[in-house]
């Protein structure tokens, strides 16, 4: 291998490192994770049971009213409630909001003051949640009836990373609780905001296991109804709004639908989960975007909204209505946590969005969506034909192309056969090996050809040791190439061939939900770093445990290093720095930026550098001769030697006649200038 090639190598290997430096994660918030998320939980656990004795003190009060009045009741029998809209404002929107709270007029019973003429009031009616879950063999959903919304969601035949380690069956994971969401819509009345949100439904019709509607009832003929339809053994599910009797009243251009939700901690990297999670969201003209997956973002609407995701590692929710929202007034947001927020450590981030319904009326109005709340998996978010596998951190260009058309569809054959998913990745890897290995012989090739020529390299170096005689130098060499059928490009050319598969499968095997909690030899979830030996410290730049597979990868990338080291020419230009030390550096440097990657990611480097190895080895027993390479170029120089001894330019490259030009013109200037 020459000393072009090496180049190439070490700056495709400086270009990754410093990629892999910039995306892992903070080995600070791994060393504080374990402490904090013992303290979250006691925090909560202490909140809970606050939130109870308030509870408990509500329920005292509302026994001592029910003590001391009675209700005032209508002709019928049945207690008069009445509606109030008050004003406050919405942390989320920044804007004036509405929100209605049922009052109960009632009279006195035991007045102090006059008994035979009771005193009249009101006394606020707190709306007490009640939860109704649907059940089917994907999802789990409690539905709040307070504000007729998704509660919380559990996924059966999932499992969190902690309970799948402390072998705990039949947990569903569960994406975000009760309190962690909402959805709902706005209506604008009168300069202000109706939020279903804060609104008291009541349930008009349930079908156990597949449907719901929960329905509001307001004054005059205004009614709001919410339709969850669930499917068997789907991870999504149909939900249509109806609005009916706010015309008049109402901007139906203005009806937005709000969504908000926190998702819980499911992996075992935290940071990790936290730094891939963000908003996705798919316009009608302009196509797939996101928010910053960094930093807290925000953007409002360029075009009318397809679909709408919140996405983490290997989770995602999707909404999609059956005609796209509109684009005045839509907007996504992201917020991340602040330090001593009580979800720092449980939830991962808070996603919200407001969509406008695009209504043309408020008085007979109806929407369909649907919702899909699963896992991050290519074939089930490709089977919905939405684009929603756009999620998936594939890579951009020609790297998402590869993953796309090549690797996935390599990867979905051999996982059919039921191998384990480290045989999946063996496999994987000795075709991908197998394919490049013409390639491989053609860098070999190259590689002997230069290392051939290398004594008559060093002849011509002391044969032009100045500058100014750099372009003869320079052209002797050319000729020397092109006389014994050498060139140091194609040592690069097979190089960049293989960089976007090696760059395509940095960001496949760690976005790929078939590696979630799949266990290999010592590994037990191959979408997560293995650890041998978990240390007593935090090492910075480091971690807390010891990688083996991270190990076995920067341990052979060194053995290939070595072997192609004697390949490499030692610059003989001062300043120019050693790259032999360079290229020993760089598989050093793997074991600190891959020790808290995914293990099966550090697996397949580690055996598609020892089949390089394997490979370059027999290449060189069976396949390349050197002393038989040696006498077809010295023949081959020979006979282009007598060729070019009429003075004729034929046979020489476009480049030559160039190169041979700028000498001559240099040569006269030096001339002229009284240089010799």
């Amino acid at each position: 291998m020459d000393k072009n090639t090496i180049t190439g190598l070490v700056i495709i290997g400086i270009i990754l490192s410093v990629f892999t430096y910039l995306k892992q994660p903070s080995q600070e918030e791994i060393k504080a994770e374990a402490k904090k998320e013992q303290a979250a939980a006691q925090a909560a656990e202490a909140k809970k049971q606050k939130k109870n004795k308030q509870a408990d003190k509500q329920e005292e009060e509302k026994q001592e009213v029910k003590g001391n009045w009675v209700p005032n009741l209508d002709s019928q029998g049945d207690q008069i409630y009445e509606d109030y809209l008050y004003s406050y404002n919405d942390t989320v929107t920044g804007q004036d909001t509405m929100m209605t709270r049922i009052e109960t007029p009632v009279v006195s019973s035991n007045s102090d003051t006059n008994p035979e003429k009771p005193e009249t009031r009101k006394v606020i009616r707190v709306i007490k949640d009640s939860i109704i879950t649907l059940k089917t063999k994907k999802l789990e959903i409690d539905f709040s009836i307070k504000g007729g919304m998704v509660a919380a969601v559990r996924l059966p035949g999932h499992e969190s990373y902690k309970n799948y380690t402390n072998k705990k069956k039949n947990i569903a994971l569960e994406l975000f609780q009760n309190g962690d969401a909402s959805n709902g819509i706005t209506i604008p009345i009168n300069g202000k905001k109706l939020n279903t949100e804060y609104l008291e439904f009541s349930v008009k019709e349930h079908i156990q296991n597949k449907r719901i509607v929960f329905e509001y009832k307001g004054k005059d003929k205004r009614n709001i109804q919410f339709i969850y339809q669930l499917k068997e053994n789907a991870y999504d599910l149909d939900y249509d709004i109806k609005i009916r009797g706010f015309g008049g009243e109402a901007s139906p251009k203005n009806v937005m639908f709000n969504w908000k939700a926190a998702f819980r901690k499911t992996e075992r990297l935290f940071s990790e989960q936290r730094r891939v999670s963000t908003v996705c969201f798919n316009y009608k003209e302009e196509g797939f975007s996101y928010l910053s997956e960094a930093t807290n973002d925000y953007e409002e609407a360029e075009d009318k909204v397809e679909w709408v995701s919140f996405k983490q590692s290997y989770f995602s929710s999707f909404i999609q209505p059956k005609i796209p929202f509109g684009k005045s007034g839509s907007k996504f947001k992201t917020k991340n946590y602040d330090k001593d927020d009580e979800r720092e450590w449980t939830n991962l981030k808070d996603f919200s969005t407001s969509l406008s319904l695009d209504l043309n009326n408020v008085d007979d109005a109806a929407v369909s969506m649907n919702w899909y709340f699963g896992p991050n998996d290519y074939n089930t978010l490709n089977s919905y034909n939405a684009g929603y596998d756009n999620v998936l951190n594939y890579g951009w260009g020609i790297f998402r192309w590869m993953n796309l058309y090549a690797i996935q569809p390599l990867f979905n054959i051999l996982k059919s056969t039921g191998l384990s998913m480290g045989l999946v990745i063996l496999f994987l890897t000795m075709i991908i090996k197998g394919l490049l290995m013409p390639v491989q012989w053609k860098m070999y090739t190259s590689s002997a050809k230069m290392r051939i020529l290398k004594p008559e390299m060093e002849v011509l170096a002391k044969k032009y040791p100045e500058k100014d005689d750099a372009m003869k130098k320079q052209m002797e060499t050319m000729a020397l190439y092109r006389e014994s059928g050498a060139s140091p490009l194609s040592g690069c050319v097979p190089m960049l061939i293989q960089m976007p598969i090696l760059l395509a499968i940095f960001r496949f095997l760690p976005a790929t939900f078939d590696l979630r909690q799949k266990s290999f030899l010592w590994a037990e979830d191959l979408s997560s770093f293995d650890s041998i030996l978990d240390l007593p410290v935090d090492i910075w730049f480091y971690g807390s445990h010891v990688s083996l597979f991270t190990l076995l990868m920067a341990g052979t990338t060194l053995i290939y290093t070595h072997i192609n080291s004697s390949n490499m020419q030692t610059p003989s230009t001062p300043g120019m720095p050693n790259m032999k030390v360079i290229m020993y550096f760089f598989p050093i440097m793997m074991i600190f930026f891959f020790n808290n990657y995914s293990s099966g990611l550090s697996y397949y480097y580690f055996i598609s550098t020892l089949a390089s190895i394997l490979i370059m080895l027999m290449i060189k027993k069976f396949f390349v001769d050197e002393e038989k390479l040696k006498s077809k170029m010295a023949a081959r120089k020979a006979a282009a030697s007598a060729k070019g001894g009429s003075g004729k330019s034929k046979g020489k490259s476009k480049f030559q006649v160039r190169l041979e030009e700028m000498q001559k013109k240099q040569a006269e200037q030096r001339k002229n200038t009284g240089k010799k």
